[in-house]
C-alpha cells in the first residue's frame, strides 16, 4: 500500500478535480469547431491547447520564480510564467498588429473615404453593449468595456483590454472574441438580409480609383499621428498598425514586410494564444459570467453589423444619393479582417453574381480596426 501510495503521490492523479475534467469537455468542443468545422483554427488551437494544459496538473509552467526555502537556492519560473509576460507586459496584441498593419492595404478606404462613417457606426456594437452590460448584467465599468470591444470583432484589441480593466475575464472574452469572428459567415446574413431590400442589395457601386504609393505612405503616417493625438493610450496598437502598412507600401523593405507578415505574426500568434488559454482554469472559466459573456458577445456582434447596414441606408438618404453605397458593405465595420468584407460579398453575389463588393467593403473593414483601437484607448484613458 506504501508504494501504491506513493505511486499515487509522485503523478498528477491526486490533484484531479471534477472542475478539470468538465473543462477537457470545453476542450473537446473548442477543438472540434477548430480542427472539423475550421472555426478560426489559427487562434483556437493555440487557445484551446493552452487551456488544456492549464486543466492538468503541470509542474515547471505556471510557477513564478523564487526561493527554495530548503536550499536557499533561486528557482527559476516556469515556462509560461516567463512566456505570458508577453500578456502582462502588453507585447503580443501590439505585435500581431504589425502583422495585421503589413498584411493590410488601405486603398480602398483612401479611394473611397465615405466608408470611415461605415467603420464608425460599427462600434455603437461596442458602446451599446458596454452600457448593457454596466447597467443591466451587473458588471462593473472595466469589466463592461472588455466585454463591449468583442463587438468590434478584433481579438488582439480585446485581449490588451481584458489585460489592462478585467484581467480575470481574460480567457472568456478571448474565446467569446474568437468564437464568434469564426461564427461572421453565420451571424452576419441573416441580419443584413432582414435589413436590406431587394433593390439595395443589387446596387453597384462605381469603380475605386487607383490609389498611388505616395498616397498610401501619407496616409499611414498622417493617420498615426491624428489617432494617437486623439488617444494616446491607443499608440502601442496604433503605432504598430501603421508601421506594418508602412513598411508595407514603401516597397522598399521587402523582408520586413514578409517578416512582420509572416514569421513574426505566426510566431506570436503561438505564443498570444496559448498563453491567453492558460488562463481558462476551471476556477476562472466555469463561472455563470461566462455564460453572459457570451451571450453578450452575440450581442455585440449583431448590433455591429446592424449598426453599420443602417448608417448605410441613412447616408443614402442624405449625402450618396447619386452615389449610392451597397449598404452590405457596412455589415465590414466591424474588424474581422477580411472575413467581413467577404460575407458582403458572397452575400451580394447571391441576388447579383456581377456585382463584386469585396474591395468596396474593405474601406469599412479597415476603418473598423481603427475605430476598435481608438475606442479601447478611450476606455484605457478613462478606466484605468
Amino acid at each position: 500500500m506504501d508504494i501504491v501510495q506513493l505511486l499515487h503521490d509522485l503523478t498528477g492523479f491526486y490533484n484531479l478535480s471534477l472542475g478539470m475534467v468538465f473543462m477537457w469537455v470545453v476542450c473537446v468542443v473548442l477543438f472540434y469547431l477548430a480542427v472539423v468545422k475550421e472555426f478560426e483554427p489559427l487562434l483556437l488551437i493555440p487557445i484551446t491547447f493552452g487551456a488544456f494544459l492549464a486543466n492538468l496538473p503541470c509542474e515547471n509552467m505556471w510557477n513564478a520564480p523564487g526561493v527554495d526555502p530548503a536550499t536557499g537556492h533561486v528557482v527559476a519560473g516556469g515556462l509560461y510564467y516567463y512566456i505570458m509576460q508577453g500578456i502582462h507586459l502588453e507585447l503580443f496584441p501590439p505585435i500581431i498588429f504589425l502583422g495585421v498593419g503589413a498584411l493590410t492595404d488601405f486603398g480602398p478606404l483612401i479611394a473611397n473615404p465615405r466608408t470611415l462613417l461605415l467603420g464608425g457606426a460599427a462600434q455603437f456594437g461596442v458602446a451599446a453593449t458596454y452600457q448593457c452590460a454596466y447597467y443591466f448584467m451587473g458588471f462593473n465599468e472595466g469589466e463592461s468595456a472588455t466585454i463591449g470591444i468583442i463587438g468590434g470583432a478584433d481579438g488582439p484589441t480585446t485581449i490588451l483590454l481584458a489585460g489592462k480593466l478585467a484581467p480575470h475575464l481574460l480567457g472568456a472574452v478571448a474565446v467569446a472574441a474568437y468564437s464568434y469572428m469564426a461564427l461572421v459567415p453565420m451571424i452576419q446574413p441573416p441580419i443584413m438580409n432582414a435589413l436590406t431590400t431587394h433593390a439595395e442589395k443589387r446596387i453597384r457601386m462605381k469603380s475605386l480609383r487607383p490609389v498611388g504609393r505616395a498616397e498610401k505612405l501619407i496616409f499611414a503616417a498622417m493617420s498615426c499621428a491624428l489617432t494617437i493625438m486623439l488617444v494616446p493610450p491607443a499608440a502601442p496598437l496604433l503605432g504598430m498598425l501603421f508601421l506594418g502598412n508602412f513598411l508595407r507600401e514603401s516597397n522598399v523593405c521587402d523582408r520586413l514586410t514578409k517578416a512582420s507578415q509572416n514569421e513574426i505574426i505566426n510566431m506570436t500568434t503561438i505564443f498570444l494564444g496559448t498563453s491567453v488559454g492558460a488562463t481558462m482554469t476551471a476556477e476562472n472559466f466555469l463561472r455563470f459570467d461566462t455564460l453572459k459573456i457570451l451571450c453578450m458577445g452575440v450581442v455585440a456582434f449583431g448590433v455591429a453589423t446592424a449598426a453599420g447596414v443602417l448608417m448605410a441606408k441613412l447616408m443614402n438618404l442624405t449625402i450618396n444619393r447619386s452615389n449610392p453605397i451597397n449598404p452590405l458593405i457596412g455589415s465590414a465595420g466591424v474588424s474581422a479582417v477580411p472575413m467581413a468584407a467577404r460575407v458582403s460579398q458572397v452575400v451580394g453575389a447571391t441576388h447579383d453574381k456581377q456585382n463584386f463588393l469585396l474591395m468596396h467593403a474593405m474601406g469599412p473593414n479597415v476603418a473598423g480596426v481603427i475605430g476598435t483601437a481608438v475606442i479601447a484607448g478611450y476606455f484605457i484613458a478613462t478606466l484605468k
